[in-house]
C-alpha cells in the first residue's frame, strides 16, 4: 500500500481536509511510558515527514502539553500547506497545587493536573492553549477528547454531554469551524458507541476511533460504520494493534486494551497469526492494513518514538498482503464475512 496516497475526510462539506493513508500519532512523543529526548522527538517527527506522512495528530493529554510543544517546534520545518494537523479539546491543563501529583502514563512531564471541561468556555480555552503550544493560529481538525463513558463512567458521560450541548461546547466547535479556524470537527475516543450517539445529535465531520475496528474487533460494522458511509463521515483509526497484541502476537505479557490479554484473546490472536504465517505475512502487517479496507476509514495512525520505529511502520505498511489471507481468515471465522478488505476497496475505487 502507498502511505502517501491521500483520502478526503469527507466530501459533503467542501472543506478539503485530506489525510495520507498512514498518519503519525504523537502520544509516544509525550513520553508515554518512557522518556524521549527532545532531539529524538524532533528526529522522529522529521523521519515521519521525510517518509511522506502528511497527517499528524496530537493532544494536550500527551505528555501534559509536551507532545503539542514538540510538534510546534517541528512545524516551521514542514510545508504547512501540505500538512493536515489535528489536536483535541476538553482537557484543561492547570498548575498543580503544592504536593499534588496527578497519576499519568506519561513520565518526565510538566507538573500539571487535568480538568475536563466541555463547556463553551472550556472548549475555547483548551483550543487557544493548544494553539499557543503548537505555535500556530489554526489547526485542520479539532476533536473532543475522551468524552465517553470509558473515561467518565456512564453518569459522567451524561454530564459531559450535557456540558457539550446545553452549556455551549458544541456551539464553540461550530463557531470555530464557521470562522475557518478549524476545517473539521469530531471526537477522539475509545468507543464507537459514543461516536454513534454524537452523530445522532449533531453535525460532525469525522472521528478518531482507537482500537475498535481491527483484526480482533469489527462490531462497528453493525450500525456505526454504515452510518458513517451514509452521512459521509470519515474515520481516523488509532490503535490498530489493540494496545500491542496485534503487533507482538500472543507472547507472554501481550497487552490488549492497555491490560494483559485474557486467554480467549491470546488464543484468537494465535489462530490469526497462524493464518498470516501460512501466507508468509507478518501479523503486524495484516493488522496495520486491514482497517483501510473499509471505505469509511481514511487513515491509520500508529505511533512511534524513534526514527527507527517510523521506518518500521513504513515498511510494515508497504508489505503486500495476499488477498487469500483475508479470505482464509473469513473462512476460519476469524474475520467477519462482511468486512471489506483493502484490495476490494482499491479495486472498487
Amino acid at each position: 500500500m502507498d502511505l502517501t496516497q491521500r483520502r478526503a475526510l469527507n466530501q459533503r462539506t467542501g472543506r478539503n481536509v485530506s489525510l495520507t493513508q498512514m498518519g503519525f500519532g504523537t502520544a509516544p512523543l509525550g513520553n508515554l511510558y518512557r522518556k524521549v529526548t527532545e532531539q529524538d522527538a524532533q528526529s522522529t517527527l522529521r523521519a515521519a515527514w521525510d517518509a511522506g506522512i502528511r497527517y499528524f495528530d496530537t493532544a494536550p493529554q500527551y505528555g501534559l502539553g509536551r507532545a503539542e510543544h514538540r510538534v510546534g517546534v517541528a512545524l516551521p520545518g514542514f510545508d504547512v500547506t501540505a500538512l493536515t494537523l489535528s489536536t483535541k479539546v476538553g482537557r484543561l491543563l492547570l498548575d498543580c497545587e503544592p504536593g499534588e501529583v496527578t497519576p499519568e502514563a506519561f513520565v518526565d512531564v510538566p507538573q500539571k493536573r487535568i480538568v475536563f471541561d466541555y463547556t463553551y468556555d472550556g472548549i475555547m480555552r483548551s483550543f487557544e492553549e493548544s494553539l499557543a503550544r503548537l505555535g500556530t493560529d489554526q489547526v485542520d481538525i479539532l476533536m473532543l477528547h475522551d468524552i465517553d463513558a470509558g473515561t467518565h463512567g456512564e453518569a459522567g458521560e451524561a454530564e459531559k454531554l450535557r456540558e457539550l450541548f446545553a452549556e455551549g461546547g458544541y456551539r464553540a466547535l461550530t463557531e470555530l469551524r464557521e470562522d475557518g479556524r478549524v476545517s473539521a470537527i469530531g471526537a477522539g475516543v475509545n468507543t464507537w458507541q459514543i461516536c454513534e450517539r454524537l452523530l445522532t445529535e449533531a453535525d460532525f465531520d469525522g472521528f478518531l476511533l482507537a482500537g475498535r475496528y481491527t483484526l480482533l474487533e469489527q462490531d462497528p460494522l453493525e450500525t456505526f460504520l454504515p452510518m458513517c458511509i451514509e452521512r459521509d463521515v470519515g474515520i481516523i483509526l488509532g490503535g490498530p494493534y489493540n494496545s500491542g497484541i496485534l503487533a507482538t502476537g500472543p507472547v507472554d505479557g501481550a497487552r490488549y486494551n492497555y491490560s494483559p490479554a485474557p486467554p480467549e484473546v491470546l488464543e484468537r490472536v494465535r489462530r490469526i497469526e497462524q493464518v498470516c504465517a501460512d501466507h508468509d505475512t507478518a501479523l503486524i502487517a495484516a493488522a496495520l492494513q486491514f482497517p483501510l479496507g473499509h471505505p469509511a476509514v481514511k487513515t491509520v495512525i500508529p505511533g512511534a518514538a524513534t526514527p527507527v520505529e517510523v521506518r518500521q511502520n513504513v515498511a510494515t505498511f508497504e508489505v503486500t498482503v495476499p488477498t487469500a489471507l483475508w479470505s482464509d481468515l473469513k473462512s476460519a471465522g476469524l474475520l467477519r464475512s462482511d468486512a471489506p478488505v483493502p484490495e476490494e476497496t482499491e479495486n472498487a475505487s
